[in-house]
Parts: structure tokens; C-alpha cells; sequence
């Protein structure tokens, strides 16, 4: 019910509170018994008919889900709600056994400010993400496995490239060889993505930032030009690339030292592209699920179906149809699909 009052939040850009009542301190069974049912009448005067009470945690944590509030004052509406559900408890329990109670708050959407979004997102508000993980814990350990094996040989089968491509930068650019940026993964936690460096070292990195607003909003490079043609998620032109970086971007080549956070941990080989912080400030609600659902990869759905040819509302389709629909053997198919969307260049720029 709440990963179904989260869609609908998404969809009605209304808040939606979720109220945890614990009462598992209470050491005896039949008094537990007894404190949870006078819970449940004191909730039951204080919400809503259309409001959903149930076990958040099976005889020991209930939860209330207020859905459809109206008002932007976060504050207000939990000073309120709180004072009300506390006089509702006071009135059935003793003030002994209310003591006892812990409540928490959580609202949704997160109130995610684009720049720390790790601190931000509230795991009490996706217990269905984490019982699906604990569900496939044991697929999981063959992804983690096909990662760490396949990434160590890609390592070594790629070695003497990185000497190659490590001097050419040099030779053609100033600055270091390595691109460190910051990208958040899967729950909102921030890492430094690596790759071989494609632009000049000192840029502003302001045209992109409000390139990829337009992007998200839908007024992308092709429609903001009137052109027939798809919006790019990269910039088809972008002054400050490189030659070299030229051809490393059209071959994907930038993106072998990711393979090196992939043994570490922070990345897998199939999933999400791992956005940067900035981009998050300007996502719609549903689109926040690509970085919740599924840990980011280096390849996956969108880059073998059309790349940066790819609308970002599509995009961040394919990320959840990933996240839902995810197996090993998925990851093979999308794994051996990934040469063929390489060597062909189509939407890579």
C-alpha cells in the first residue's frame, strides 16, 4: 500500500506523511496485546476515513499513511498531526505507557535540495525496495560475482590501452588523465565516478548544467531547434571536448576506469547511468526511482536501445523496467548487446 500511495503522490504532486507508531519496548506479550489495541482506537479517532492504518513491522510497528495533503509548510502539518495523535494516545493510555511510544514522522517526496542527496533519502518510506533486495539476496550474489570476475578481466585484457590512451591525453591536452566527478548511486549515496578525460581540464561546467535542465524538461537540443529528430542527452557539440576525447566518447573508451569501481563496489556492470548531483535539482518525483531501484552500472537498457538518442522520460522507463524485471540472465543479454551498441556509435557523442 505504500509503494501504491507513493505512485499516486508522484502522479498528484501531493504530500504524503507516513506515521510510524513503535510500541515494541513493552516486555509483556499480553500487555503489548493490550497497548496495541488502544493504539488502534486512538489512531482511528485522529485519521481520516481515507487515510490507512495497518503493521508497518508485524506486531510492533503501526503505520499510518496520510496521502492527499494539501499545504508546502512541512512544519506546520507535522506540528499539527503530531499534537493531535498525541492527545488522541493520551486520552487511551495511561501517561506511563504513552511515554513508552515512539513515533516518527516521514514525508514524501523527500526534500531533496540536488546537492547532498544521500543525507536526504528516508528509508522508512521504501520498505518494499528493501524486502525485493533481501528476496533476491541470492542473485544478487551472482551479479556482485559476474561483476567483480568480469571486471578484473576486463582490467587485464584492456591494460595496454590505458598506457595508450594515457599518453595521448597527455599529448594533446593539459591537466591530468583521469576525469573524477561526483555521481550519486543507488539510495542517494554519492561516489567519484572515474574516467579517461575528454574535455579540457578548466571548463565551466554552466553549459551543460543548463543543457541537461532543458533536457529533462523536454526542450532537449532537437526540439528547442525545431529539428525532426530526437533530443540528445549529451551535448552533440560541446565546445570543450577534446579530439582525442572526440573519438574516446564515440567508442566508449572514457568509460574503462569505471571498471575499477565496479570491483570496489560503487557501481555494477548493468544498471542506471549514475547521475550527477546537479541534474537531480531539476528530476520530476517518479524520476528520483531510477536512483533508488537498482545500483548504477556501466552499461544497461538505455545504452543498448539508442543511447543519448533517447528521450530522458524513456530513459528513465527503461532504468525502472531494469530495476523490476532484473535477473542475471538479463544482465547477460544486456552484456552481450553492448559491443554491438560500441562498435556502432549510434547516439554516442
Amino acid at each position: 500500500m505504500l509503494s501504491l500511495e507513493r505512485k499516486r503522490a508522484e502522479r498528484s504532486r501531493k504530500l504524503l506523511l507516513l506515521m510510524l507508531v513503535d510500541a515494541g519496548k513493552f516486555p509483556q506479550i499480553n500487555q503489548k496485546g493490550k497497548v496495541l489495541h488502544k493504539i488502534v482506537s486512538a489512531l482511528s479517532s485522529s485519521t481520516r476515513e481515507t487515510d490507512i492504518t495497518g503493521w508497518y513491522d508485524e506486531n510492533s510497528v503501526l503505520g499510518v499513511i496520510f496521502a492527499e495533503i494539501d499545504g508546502a509548510d512541512r512544519s506546520s502539518i507535522l506540528h499539527a498531526m503530531r499534537a493531535r495523535v498525541t492527545v488522541a494516545l493520551r486520552r487511551n493510555l495511561d501517561p506511563e505507557l504513552v511515554n513508552q511510544i515512539h513515533i516518527s514522522f516521514h514525508f514524501f517526496p523527500e526534500d531533496w535540495d540536488g546537492q547532498k542527496p544521500g543525507l536526504a533519502v528516508d528509508s522508512k518510506l521504501y520498505p518494499d525496495l528493501l524486502q525485493r533486495d533481501d528476496s533476491r539476496r541470492f542473485s544478487r550474489l551472482i551479479k556482485r560475482a559476474m561483476d567483480i570476475v568480469s571486471s578484473v578481466l576486463a582490467l587485464t585484457i584492456f591494460s595496454p590501452l590505458f598506457g595508450v590512451i594515457s599518453i595521448a591525453i597527455k599529448l594533446t591536452s593539459k591537466g591530468p588523465i583521469l576525469f573524477r566527478q561526483e555521481r550519486v548511486g543507488q539510495h542517494g549515496i554519492t561516489f567519484t565516478c572515474l574516467k579517461f578525460r575528454s574535455m579540457e581540464f578548466v571548463n565551466d561546467t554552466t553549459i551543460h548544467k543548463e543543457y541537461v535542465k532543458r533536457f529533462i524538461s523536454g526542450k532537449g537540443e532537437g526540439e528547442q531547434a525545431g529539428q525532426n529528430q530526437h533530443a540528445v542527452y549529451k551535448i552533440a557539440e560541446d565546445p570543450r571536448v577534446t579530439r582525442v576525447g572526440k573519438f574516446l566518447r564515440k567508442t566508449s573508451l572514457d568509460e574503462l576506469p569505471q571498471f575499477v569501481k565496479v570491483v570496489r563496489g560503487e557501481m555494477s556492470l548493468v544498471g542506471p547511468r549514475p547521475p550527477i548531483p546537479y541534474e537531480l535539482a531539476n528530476y520530476d518525483i517518479w524520476h528520483r526511482r531510477r536512483v533508488l531501484e537498482a545500483k548504477p552500472g556501466i552499461t544497461g537498457l538505455w545504452q543498448v536501445n539508442g543511447r543519448s538518442k533517447t528521450s530522458f522520460d524513456d530513459m528513465v522507463r527503461l532504468d525502472l523496467r531494469y530495476a523490476r524485471g532484473w535477473s542475471p540472465w538479463l544482465d547477460i543479454k544486456i552484456l552481450l548487446q553492448t559491443p554491438r551498441a560500441v562498435f556502432s556509435g549510434e547516439g554516442a557523442y
